[in-house]
């Protein structure tokens, strides 16, 4: 017996050794497969930025359905992997409902932050309600709150392939939340003008979501007619520049002055019409309208990039719906109705850009073909495979949502509609006569990158009482679309120099109970838990009973 004694002794001296050396040196190891607790080396470098406490509040705690229990598990591990790397990041679990007197106005309140709850039905024991959850988190640093969308939803998503999706984007969204808050210097995005681009209030959405990743002017080229130098010495204070919907063509001094800002490193992000067509013209002419071509004086452009927008129209059987009112005065209805020139659009999910986005609403858009050059091109966008384009001059008429579309001619699918261009970029004007004198031009220039949108509706937000409301909000249908996502993406990757982004491309499998399968064998896993211990212990101690008596007897 002795002995024995000395063996447990050494045993518990162990332990008390292992568990002091613990509190001296920790570490952490990631044993899953997909390394989903394993942080990306950017999202470490900028956890570790933060000097004093970051407080992380996460509003999923209290009585939630399963789903969410899970999400509120892994976003405490990955909090836990962020405040390994920095002490200064610490969580709380809040029940943002809990002790409320007005739980509705609470809900409210919540809202008018713009913290959207999420309606999940539970089925429990045969039993179906109604919950509200508000899956999100806020970040707060010093005197600055970011919110964090813990929730990822795409159309058609089983709930565990919601889960995951939500899992998936958990890394990067603590991440950008943290860049936003740490950012020291802002890189500067111009917004162009003098074309006919979109008013203001028309991309408001877009801007005061990216306002708080960049600082954002305005660059009118008008100015290149009687200064051009001015104009492109004010363009390259900026790191990227917008063209949103231009609806004038651009005279070739202009396109010149903007040849030069991308040769020399200025990024951008063209977004264009080929084809004039508005929803407004069709109501304003009684139902119909003409679709012609739009000439912009951007073909040669693109065409040395390695694209070209063709100037027909994508009818795709994937698509959005519009809201027509039929009856007249208080018996009006208004119902919705497919409306096949406006393309709903899956990512393939083939680019930290569109991983795991909600589908992209296009409004009468042009297929482009993907020329062979030096440049390296990813298609970000395309239609479905279910789609056709429709030549033009033609009218475009809503007697088209009374017919009923032939499937056989819809076979000219997967038609690019956003191209993202990679490479040393060549100016246009290289060998050429050009159209001006500017200082210290390039014919060769440095590694840069540019995007091509055939649809310069893609970035346009709807406006109620005079106010704009989310871009990718419907408000006829009210449906979201994944415009904003898309195109704030397309933003982060081009002026990304830290490799942020592509934490996007991280991928986790998250196993989730068969909640069918628990309801049919919910008492035998009952009795599994919790008697078979019971018995097993008997079990044990009959026979450690016997045992001693066997042998202390003789």
């Amino acid at each position: 017996m002795g002995k024995f004694f000395i063996s447990i002794l050494k045993v518990i001296v162990a332990v008390v050794l292992i568990n002091l050396l613990a509190s001296f040196v920790y570490t952490r190891f990631d044993l899953t497969e997909d390394k989903r607790y394993t942080l990306s080396e950017p999202a470490v470098e900028v956890a570790q930025k933060f000097k004093t406490p970051v407080i992380v509040d996460v509003l999923l705690n209290g009585n939630i359905p399963a789903e969410f229990s899970k999400l509120k598990a892994e976003t405490v591990q990955l909090l836990e992997s962020f405040g390994s790397k920095n002490s200064n990041i610490k969580y709380n679990l809040v029940d943002p409902l809990a002790d409320a007197e007005n739980p509705q106005e609470t809900v409210a309140q919540l809202q008018g932050l713009g913290l959207q709850p999420a309606n999940v039905t539970v089925e429990e024991n045969g039993k179906v309600s109604n919950e509200l959850v508000f899956p999100w988190a806020m970040v707060n640093y010093k005197d600055q709150t970011v919110k964090v969308p813990l929730l990822k939803n795409k159309l058609g998503s089983t709930a565990e392939e919601r889960i995951n999706n939500s899992v998936q984007q958990l890394e990067y969204a603590f991440a950008d939340a943290f860049t936003k808050l740490s950012i020291e210097e802002k890189k500067s995005i111009a917004v162009i003008k003098g074309n006919g681009e979109l008013d203001d209030i028309f991309i408001a959405d877009y801007l005061t979501t990216i306002r708080d990743y960049y600082n954002i002017g305005a660059i009118t080229l008008d100015s290149v007619a009687t200064n051009p130098q001015n104009v492109l010495d004010q363009l390259k204070g900026f790191d990227l520049a917008i063209i949103a919907k231009p609806t004038e063509a651009f005279t070739d001094q202009e396109k010149y002055v903007m040849d030069q800002y991308m040769v020399q490193g200025g990024k951008s992000i063209w977004m264009v019409d080929q084809v004039n067509m508005e929803m407004d013209s069709i109501y304003a002419g009684g139902g119909e309208a003409i679709a012609i071509p739009r000439d912009l004086n951007l073909k040669d452009l693109f065409f040395k990039y390695g694209v070209r927008i063709n100037p027909v129209l994508v009818n795709d059987l994937y698509f959005t719906q519009i809201v027509l009112a039929s009856g007249e005065g208080s018996d009006s209805q208004y119902n919705p109705l497919p409306w096949f020139y406006y393309p709903m659009v899956f990512s393939q999910n083939n680019h930290p850009i569109n991983t795991n986005i909600e589908a992209v609403r296009f409004q009468f858009t042009s297929p482009m073909d993907v020329l062979e050059n030096d440049y390296q091109k990813t298609i970000l966008l395309q239609s479905s495979p279910l789609s056709k384009t429709d030549g033009i001059p033609r009218i475009v008429s809503l007697d088209m949502i009374n017919q009923q579309p032939d499937r056989e001619t819809y076979t000219n699918g997967n038609q690019p509609l956003a191209v993202l261009i990679e490479g040393s970029f060549t100016s246009m004007y290289k060998n050429r006569v050009k159209p001006l004198k500017l200082q210290n031009t390039l014919e060769e220039g440095p590694e840069n990158k540019m995007i091509v949108i055939s649809d310069g509706d893609v970035i346009k937000n709807q406006i109620r009482n005079g106010r704009p409301l989310e871009l990718g909000y419907d408000k006829w249908t009210n449906s979201f679309y994944g415009n904003k996502e898309f195109l704030v993406n397309s933003t982060n990757y081009l002026l990304d120099n830290t490799g942020l982004i592509n934490i996007r491309n991280k991928k986790v499998s998250i196993p989730l109970l068969d909640v069918k399968k628990i309801a049919e064998q919910k008492t035998k896993w009952q009795l599994v838990n919790i008697g078979l211990p019971v018995v097993l212990t008997l079990l044990f101690g009959l026979f450690f009973s016997y045992y001693r008596k066997r042998k202390f007897t003789t």
